[in-house]
């Protein structure tokens, strides 16, 4: 039957990917201040890698408005503002809402059983510290988003994510609040209902893009 092996996990990343998520996640958190100067050579002997996944890194930031390219200088970090994240939250909200709406016209009972079985896991990943609750999350999100089959929408969904590294997502707030959002958006794809699945995932995210923020704002973030 169609759909009757588990979620896919994403392609492992690559040594370049690790290391632009963890400089995007120096950018939001304001270690990598606006106007810094980012030496390749310094950046790589800190991270422990040679200059060349570094430099395509930054090359992953530029594209993404992180920082900046300039002749003979080199990358700069750009400033962010709080604004830029609400903005880049709330975007992703509203596309994994629109992703999950059309999930549930087209799941199957099979990749509804593989997904289900995912939250199990991951409930107990969190009840007992199991297991790596953070990937069994991310498989979740992404079983979902595939069963909707829109490419260009999900790329849009995760360069919005950007703004949302597993780094500062984790601990934003209760994980049986997390399990109980979860758990709606899993009732509204049995009831092949579109508009509650919609409702249910734009809720989840929004509010987990709100606390990020609260946490970017008790860091002192945006203040110069």
């Amino acid at each position: 039957m169609p759909g009757a092996v588990p979620p896919r996990r994403r392609p492992r990343h690559q040594l370049s990917d690790e290391v632009a998520e963890l400089l995007r996640e120096r950018v939001l958190t304001g270690r990598m201040r606006a106007g810094r100067h980012l030496h390749l050579e310094r950046l790589a002997e800190e991270i422990g890698v040679s200059v060349t996944p570094v430099r395509e890194a930054l090359l992953t930031l530029r594209g993404e408005g992180f920082v900046e390219l300039e002749p003979r200088r080199g990358f700069t970090v750009l400033p962010l503002r709080r604004q830029d994240v609400a903005d880049a939250n709330e975007l992703h909200a509203s596309l994994g809402g629109e992703l999950t709406a059309r999930s549930a016209t087209r799941i199957d009972v099979a990749q509804l059983a593989s997904l289900e079985s995912v939250q199990a896991d991951l409930e107990h990943a969190t009840r007992f510290g199991i297991g790596d609750a953070a990937e069994l999350d991310r498989r979740f999100h992404d079983a979902i988003y595939e069963v909707a089959a829109a490419e260009k929408l999900t790329w849009f969904l995760r360069l919005a994510g950007r703004y949302l590294p597993p780094g500062l997502a984790a601990g934003t707030g209760p994980a049986e609040l997390t399990g109980a959002q979860h758990r709606e958006i899993l009732r509204a794809l049995r009831n092949r209902d579109p508009e509650q699945a919609r409702r249910a995932m734009h809720e989840h995210l929004a509010r987990t893009g709100r606390l990020l923020l609260e946490n970017l704002d008790r860091q002192g973030r945006w203040q110069e």
